[in-house]
């Protein structure tokens, strides 16, 4: 009997010993997983720098750079901020935004440029093509750009200016995507007083030059230079205002300043996105250039986004005073947006 609890007693030992052994393992490699995957996460926090890649005068114009922090060489979406022309800045780029294109594994470049008035559009253009330019130069070497798969994305006048870049950026970027932008600069809805915009109660003259300069700028909180877009919405004048030129009388020389005009069988790729109840740019202006890139054989795509009003990626229910600012959240925005990496991955990622 003496001896078989011995043996009892030595097998409890060993068993015990393996039951240590075994938790120590486990437990040494649930740490060591869970350094690794800390360490995943810290790679994949978003980065931002930000660089000043021109100066047109005493006017500093910049970039916001958005990457994950690694050594790899990723593909860059240059994004463009709307505001008219006449506000907003770079940092307007909405955080749910940035973190879904780095999710997708792209480098995000957001870019100030001169703003209207005070800035005519040639130069505005001068400026986004000098952004173009410094990415594809200095982004290898700064933070890893890949100079050859570049799409241009922009929203509003921002779509605007991404349309300008598909024929005026060389060489031409993989693939373009507009939010809610414009090709037609002529037309009666920049001509023409707004309905929509006298609703709201007539602004003075005076009260519009208030908020604006003579000084050159290149970004802009949205109030109060908003009120100067507003009056010239009510009085028909904003293609005036942004280029110079008054476009009853000298139509040919804004014609180059047309998306629509411009767009031959080597247009990039290009994505349209716009609400069809926009109170902003008409529904129509995606219509349009939708209808020009199919004769012209573009590959493209048009999401007719449905009850949806004007900035409906970042305030789908609305932009009014209470408006919040809930963009991806929305089921319908967020499978929008799929479509739009989708795309980005054909033409711009492989």
């Amino acid at each position: 009997m003496m001896r078989h609890s011995n043996i009892g007693k030595l097998n409890y030992c060993i068993m015990n010993l393996i039951a240590k052994t075994l938790r120590a393992f486990f437990t040494w490699n649930f740490l060591l997983l869970s350094l690794l995957s800390f360490a995943q996460d810290v790679r994949k926090v978003p980065a931002k720098e930000t660089y000043i890649y021109k100066k047109a005068g005493d006017c500093e114009i910049r970039a916001d750079v958005y990457r994950l922090a690694d050594k790899e060489i990723h593909p860059v979406i240059l994004w463009i901020h709307g505001g008219a022309l006449m506000f907003s800045n770079r940092g307007s780029i909405p955080t749910d935004q940035v973190e879904f294109y780095q999710r997708g594994g792209y480098i995000i470049v957001s870019i100030d440029y001169r703003l209207a008035p005070e800035t005519k559009l040639p130069h505005i253009i001068e400026d986004i093509v000098d952004a173009y330019n410094w990415l594809r130069l200095k982004g290898p070497e700064l933070f890893n750009a890949d100079p050859d798969r570049i799409a241009i994305v922009g929203n509003s006048a921002g779509g605007y200016l991404t349309f300008i870049a598909g024929y005026k950026f060389s060489p031409r970027p993989k693939a373009l995507v507009s939010f809610y932008g414009y090709g037609d600069i002529i037309g009666q809805w920049t001509t023409r007083p707004s309905e929509y915009y006298l609703a709201d109660g007539l602004i003075s003259s005076e009260e519009a030059q208030k908020v604006v300069d003579e000084k050159a700028l290149s970004e802009s909180e949205v109030f109060p230079r908003v009120i100067f877009y507003n009056y010239c919405r009510q009085n028909g004048s904003w293609t005036k205002a942004v280029t110079g030129v008054e476009p009853d009388n000298e139509p040919n020389k804004l014609s180059e300043y047309c998306p629509v005009f411009n767009i031959t069988k080597e247009y990039p790729p290009t994505l349209l996105l716009h609400g069809d109840k926009d109170n902003d740019v008409p529904f129509e202006q995606s219509v349009k250039m939708d209808s020009v890139l199919k004769k012209n054989k573009v590959p493209h795509q048009f999401i007719r986004m449905d009850g949806f009003d004007h900035l409906f990626d970042k305030f789908p229910d609305g932009w009014g005073p209470d408006a919040k600012p809930i963009g991806l959240q929305n089921e319908k925005v967020a499978k929008a947006f799929e479509k739009v990496l989708a795309f980005l991955n054909k033409y711009v990622a492989k």
